[in-house]
């Protein structure tokens, strides 16, 4: 059984807000999710990967024997633009995290929700707490820049899979998705356009012959090319597909294909084929605080007519990614035979 995956943070609050769509992918299963238990201890070991930060404290119990306990916190990545960075913790440290015990031990594991340091510093621990940042005033006049998907917009994008024709083998694939560990687990992102809802930072290059796209999760990175070159043969297929674009006005329209088969290509339970197809648009808002992302996704094998989204990002032009590479340790860690 898989019990920690790349999206186990997600789980809970995608059931919150998706509750009546199955989109948790072997989540938090392991912990008791109906409890809310706190521990104070020392930190000892702390690790910020991808895509789980780990920390061990030692916790002194009222009995004065001493126990040690693993906090389960989200990604780097996703943890970063709500205000948790590499060097906010560090061993030596005496901490307090509130979070959901461990349901076979609950005193030595424990999914991390929030963290206060001596001082009372608050840290948030999972994608669902809440940020330290403020909503920016800084507006873009272009593409260009950084880009935040609050989780709302992710969210958003995952529960309208309700609203999808999913065909016959997709329905098959989604009753599967229960029993399978996540792709993940190999450091394999989710596929366009859930990806690029995740509430990571994305950072937009603008150049004369193509727009580059950093997406600060697992790795991924896409390129639209701006001068006129065709798709390639249908036999070339790329993780993210082959894009092709044009601007209108300030507003990017990308147009993608060859996209190699993902188990996880359109949402935590719905694969996609070679022949997804994806029309996207990147607008910036009116106020241009935000950009409006939306467009149409195709694919005869799972989706037995087109399916529409859109959805926000906002503009955080100071928001940094954590550039932090997915380690195939941490994805695969807890995954037992």
């Amino acid at each position: 059984m898989f019990r920690s995956t790349a999206l186990s943070v997600l789980a809970v609050a995608i059931g919150a807000a998706c509750s009546t769509t199955v989109l948790a992918h072997h989540s938090a299963a392991a912990f008791n999710t109906d409890v809310e238990s706190t521990v104070t201890g020392t930190v000892t070991e702390y690790s910020f990967r991808n895509p789980h930060v780990y920390m061990t404290l030692s916790v002194k119990k009222a009995d004065g024997s001493t126990v040690t306990t693993e906090i389960e916190a989200g990604a780097g990545s996703v943890l970063g633009p709500l205000g948790f960075m590499r060097d906010a913790v560090k061993v030596g440290d005496v901490v307090s995290v509130v979070g959901n015990p461990g349901k076979r031990e609950p005193d030595r594991l424990l999914l991390g929700r929030e963290l206060f340091k001596e001082d009372g510093t608050y840290l948030p621990l999972n994608i669902s707490s809440r940020s330290i940042y403020t909503e920016t005033t800084a507006t873009a006049t272009s593409i260009a820049g950084t880009w935040f998907p609050p989780r709302t917009s992710f969210f958003g994008f995952l529960g309208g899979q309700q609203k999808w024709q999913i065909s016959d083998a997709g329905k098959a694939a989604i009753q599967q998705s229960a029993s399978l560990p996540t792709p993940q687990k190999d450091c394999q992102p989710i596929g366009e356009p859930a990806l690029l809802f995740y509430p990571v930072a994305n950072v937009i290059e603008v150049f004369d012959d193509r727009v580059e796209m950093h997406i600060d999760w697992l790795d991924s990175e896409r390129t639209v090319w701006l001068d006129g070159r065709a798709h390639p043969s249908p036999d070339q297929t790329f993780p993210h597909g082959h894009s092709v674009g044009r601007f209108e006005g300030t507003t990017l329209v990308a147009d993608t294909t060859n996209f190699a088969p993902n188990p996880i290509g359109f949402s935590t339970t719905l694969p996609s084929s070679a022949g997804k197809h994806l029309v996207e648009r990147f607008e910036i808002s009116a106020d241009g605080k935000g950009m409006v992302y939306s467009g149409t996704m195709e694919d005869p094998e799972y989706l037995n007519a087109p399916a529409q989204w859109t959805g926000t990002w906002q503009y955080q032009p100071a928001m940094k990614p954590s550039n932090e590479k997915c380690d195939l340790d941490t994805a695969r860690k807890f995954l037992d035979d």
